[in-house]
């Protein structure tokens, strides 16, 4: 079967009522960050440098090192394997500073991003990126212990790293929470997971595995959405009708952004060039890239509910109606064209309905 992965955002507090205690972890989490952040580019750097000694064409004839381990290639020149010489130096400068689990997580995420650019690196098409310090803290899926529900499923608690964590997942963390009573049942597998801060908030980006099955679709069971204004969709199926979100749900955070943006760029009038440079590098980018990332979510979570409406109702067919008017009409009107995403969350509809085995026809 078809391996699926999926990526859910889930905000964790930390399950201890002694203030002392949260400091204490948020102070030690944020010191993990810091060692990650010098790791990652450790762990590049080495790698870089072992791929230029392959193109060190200048070296003597009688030098024939490779990059293999010796005790497989008589003429390697490490003592292990490529993925463990970066392994050894993040052990030597950082074991007793951080669990090891965190390391080997990140060893193995880093290697496997600097194998796919080094042909880019080596022909000279790239250049070296270094790592900024607000980097995830990866770890293992097999970390996290003792996952459990309370009140009805609401909450989650569980260990990580013998850290005390339960989840908050809000009015709308439906999809969150059926990912994690699928974990807890074993239905699903955790994968290499991350931990990311954000002005003291602790957020899990949790990768999950499922597998996909085949799904008992209807050929003569159609779906019509509809992108509307009103609601942002609008699914009927049979005598069935559904709507996904609503326009005051979508277009009050993206325009409380926009408003930001605007008074922020009105202050710059009265500011010198410097004040205004640093303004429109940090908080107006900031708040920029903060509409993009709302926006997109607020897509994969309308779509992803559109394709779990289908395949409830064995649909084989989804066809969005009079979706090309809308987009014409959306061009004309500068609001809508400006705030609405009809394009973003078709292109999310198809590829999501794509891997479901749903024919998508566009009216």
């Amino acid at each position: 079967m078809e391996k699926l992965f999926t990526t859910r955002k889930i905000r964790l507090l930390i399950d201890s009522d002694d203030i002392d205690q949260k400091n204490k972890i948020i102070d030690t989490l944020y010191q993990w960050r810091y060692i990650c952040f010098k790791a990652s580019n450790q762990i590049y750097t080495h790698h870089y440098v072992q791929q230029q000694l392959r193109e060190m064409l200048y070296l003597t004839e009688g030098v024939r090192a490779r990059l293999s381990d010796i005790k497989k290639d008589e003429y390697g020149m490490l003592s292990t394997s490529r993925m463990n010489t970066s392994y050894q130096v993040l052990a030597k400068n950082y074991k007793g500073s951080i669990p090891m689990h965190i390391m080997s997580a990140l060893n193995g995420n880093l290697v496997a991003s600097f194998n796919k650019m080094s042909k880019a690196l080596a022909s000279g098409e790239s250049t070296l990126p270094s790592f900024k310090r607000e980097i995830p803290i990866p770890f293992k899926g097999t970390d996290v212990k003792k996952l459990r529900s309370s009140r009805e499923g609401a909450v989650f608690h569980f260990s990580l790293f013998d850290i005390p964590f339960r989840t908050y997942l809000g009015k709308t963390g439906h999809d969150k929470r059926e990912m994690l009573q699928s974990l807890s049942a074993g239905q699903v597998k955790l994968c290499t997971s991350s931990l990311t801060l954000d002005k003291g908030k602790i957020f899990m980006l949790a990768v999950f595995q499922t597998e996909a099955g085949e799904q008992q679709l209807d050929q003569d069971i159609i779906a019509e959405a509809s992108l509307s204004l009103d609601y942002p969709i609008i699914v009927s199926v049979g005598t069935k009708r559904y709507s996904i979100g609503s326009k005051d749900e979508y277009l009050y955070k993206r325009l409380a952004i926009q408003a930001a943006i605007r008074r922020k760029k009105k202050a710059m009038v009265f500011m010198n060039q410097n004040s205004r440079k640093q303004l429109r590098k940090s908080t107006i980018e900031n708040l920029i890239q903060s509409e993009k990332r709302y926006v997109t979510q607020k897509q994969h979570v309308y779509s992803r509910s559109l394709i779990d409406i289908c395949l409830k109702n064995k649909a084989a067919t989804l066809l969005l109606v009079d979706q090309t008017e809308k987009e014409q009409q959306a061009k004309e009107d500068p609001f809508l064209f400006r705030n609405w995403g009809y394009y973003g969350l078709k292109q999310k509809i198809e590829r999501k309905a794509e891997k479901a085995g749903i024919a998508v026809l566009i009216e």
